[in-house]
């Protein structure tokens, strides 16, 4: 009987042990990342914050951007965390902000964050971004910041212009993302600037789209559909890309009233209009 007991024990010893791990590890942090690359960390005394995107840097345009956040002693990541966020561009006579989202759980995440970022200029020596992220955890309010670096991109993606409105608006490419000689889903940010820290998704214009090939004899393209508002407040229609090269895709601005607030149509006497975007693949 005695030999017994020790076999019993002897037996389940691993078992147990392998249940107990199991409850020790953090399974909640595996898996958390996949498809994505660390920006940068931003600490205060108690956390650090983690910046990610797809690619591991910051453009100028239109970026997601996912974070979360670990607890410097007990090295957990927080699951539970209300949060806001706020980029600001200094310069050297003023500062302002950009258009931005709400930061709210990543689906199907425990520990991930994500929202986006209209950042309508890059980095450079003398002018910075900065981020600040508030959040509270079990009550207690703490704040993080640093600068970002903000690359810029080598093809218009953000335009920043003012209307014959008067009023100052950013138009930014969201899709493609990855253009491809096909009919593309086309998907496009407008946003009004209220003030140099506010912005404000623009309901109810249309946007008029004509792709252009400049290299090309500055040719157009059969099957593009114009831009209207969906219900994610972001305007939707159809790219036709015939072939691979640049494009510069011309723009027209309606307003609700179908008055044309920027941009001209291209014609035999006038090849762009003023308000573009542009893809290269």
């Amino acid at each position: 009987m005695k030999n017994l007991k020790y076999f019993l024990i002897l037996f389940l010893f691993p078992f147990i042990f392998s249940c107990s791990s199991d409850d020790d590890a953090n399974p909640v942090n595996e898996d958390e990342l996949i498809g994505l690359v660390k920006i940068q960390e931003l600490s205060n005394d108690a956390h650090i914050v983690e910046l990610y995107s797809k690619n591991g840097i910051l453009e100028q345009g239109y970026n997601v951007i996912s974070l979360r956040i670990k607890d410097k002693n007990s090295g957990n990541y927080l699951t539970d965390v209300s949060l806001s966020w706020n980029p600001v561009m200094y310069m050297s006579d003023m500062q302002h902000a950009c258009p931005k989202s709400a930061l709210v759980k990543t689906v199907d995440k425990q520990t991930l964050y994500n929202g986006y970022v209209v950042f309508q200029m890059p980095s450079n020596d003398m002018e910075y971004w900065k981020l600040t992220i508030d959040y509270s955890v079990d009550g207690n309010d703490y704040s993080v910041f640093g600068n970002i670096q903000v690359h810029e991109f080598d093809k218009q993606r953000v335009a920043s212009f003012s209307g014959t409105d008067g009023k100052h608006y950013v138009l930014a490419l969201i899709e493609p993302s990855t253009p491809k000689v096909a009919v593309n889903d086309m998907v496009v940010g407008l946003f009004e600037m209220e003030n140099m820290t506010q912005f404000s998704i623009v309901d109810d214009y249309s946007i008029k789209i004509d792709p252009r090939m400049p290299s090309m004899g500055n040719h157009g393209s059969p099957n593009n559909e114009n831009l209207t508002q969906q219900s994610n407040g972001f305007y939707h229609g159809k790219l036709s890309l015939t072939m691979t090269g640049y494009w510069k895709i011309n723009l027209q601005l309606l307003n609700d009233e179908n008055q044309v607030l920027k941009g001209e149509e291209v014609t035999d006497e006038n090849e762009s209009s003023s308000l573009y975007l542009e893809v290269e693949f």
